[in-house]
């Protein structure tokens, strides 16, 4: 098993609509999605997914895998929770990835998606692999300054203390070696000509600040899958429902409402 599965607090009720969301490298699902879960608790019943070594997974070591490998692993969690549900899916960076692999392989399970400052491909397989290896060498405390600089607008640091820290603090407790096989499972994932098979609904959220995914990475995904939208939040870098967590919640909750009211 590749994650951990809890539900976010405050949960939803029962019977509300089920959204599974899913991380970043480097954080923990609760401390990068808990302000956002608050606005969308009302709504739907939030459940979120955390990466091998990161937080409720952090003492736990893996095999090598691949972003298939955490689809399959996201819908096996579901699946104990709600076993064979149809669920609406957000996911940030390689959570947005992850949100990727689930549309194309699993399509009859994913009712939305809302894929966050992430792309059909990030990076270049050598940058990956390269950070893969300063973290085997030198631990995640090696990655925190340029982490730092990736996540978050100018300023965040002052507006939000709390929630900057703990994601900062957050990314010196994550296992190395699951931090680099992330890594390794980033080098590997490029979905660009495959997007125009995604037929769920999907709407891309950017931040207009956003060095590591640019918004043309979003764009490029909201254009070509076969029913996309999309949106650029201003004063946001990488970590949009940190640094935005009630805009987030605002365009993930219209577009499952969009869905909700096409089906009528």
């Amino acid at each position: 098993m590749l994650g951990g599965l809890h539900l976010a607090e405050p949960p939803g009720a029962p019977d509300c609509p089920l959204l599974v969301v899913g991380p970043s490298l480097g954080t923990s699902a609760a401390a990068l999605w808990n302000a956002a879960a608050q606005h969308l608790s009302a709504h739907v019943r939030v459940v979120s997914w955390d990466l091998p070594g990161h937080g409720s997974t952090q003492g736990t070591c893996h095999d090598p895998f691949v972003m298939a490998d955490l689809a399959v692993a996201v819908l096996e969690l579901v699946d104990q929770s709600s076993p064979g549900a149809v669920f609406h899916y957000a996911g940030v960076s390689v959570g947005g990835c992850v949100g990727l692999q689930l549309l194309l392989d699993a399509p009859e399970r994913v009712a939305t998606a809302t894929l966050i400052c992430t792309g059909a491909r990030i990076g270049t397989s050598q940058a990956w692999h390269d950070r893969a290896a300063t973290v085997r060498r030198s631990g995640t405390r090696a990655v925190q300054d340029s982490s730092a600089q990736r996540w978050f607008a100018a300023g965040f640091d002052e507006r939000d203390p709390a929630t900057y820290r703990a994601l900062i603090d957050g990314l010196d407790e994550i296992n190395p070696e699951g931090y680099a096989q992330v890594c390794e499972a980033l080098a590997d994932f490029d979905v660009e000509t495959r997007l125009p098979e995604i037929v769920a609904p999907v709407c891309t959220i950017a931040g207009a600040e956003d060095i590591a995914t640019p918004p043309q990475l979003s764009h490029q995904i909201a254009v070509g899958v076969q029913a996309g939208c999309s949106a650029v939040l201003d004063g946001v870098a990488h970590l949009a429902p940190a640094e935005k967590p009630r805009d987030v919640a605002e365009v993930i909750l219209s577009h499952i409402a969009s869905y909700a009211d096409s089906k009528t």
